[in-house]
């Protein structure tokens, strides 16, 4: 006799909607540029530049410190609406919303 692996109809798998960010800051789109810069799409649209330069090679870079490994900066990506590299390494959309907004504006 075969079992079934699905889950039932009625289950949080089958009724619960994928979560959809809504506020205007989370990041949906982000891509690496030279000289440790980053374009960034949010979900309403804005988009623009933000230079790490000045965070990374600061001398309290902490954990961001590591991205001046050019290889490691380049491998960006975004996870529940946040930039983030490998090692649990992310950046609060807000701020970086709240200026390249300033600059759209």
């Amino acid at each position: 006799m075969r079992t079934q692996s699905a889950a039932p109809q009625d289950s949080p798998l089958a009724v619960t909607p994928p979560i959809q960010p809504r506020m205007p800051w989370r990041v949906v789109a982000v891509e690496a540029l030279p000289s440790f810069r980053l374009r960034v799409r949010f979900v309403d649209g804005i988009e623009g530049t933000v230079d790490l330069t000045a965070l990374i090679h600061s001398p309290g870079a902490g954990v961001f410190a590591s991205l001046t490994d050019s290889a490691l900066f380049a491998q960006v990506f975004v996870e529940h609406g946040a930039v983030t590299w490998p090692g649990e390494i992310d950046l609060a959309p807000d701020a970086m919303y709240a200026e390249i907004k300033k600059g759209v504006q």
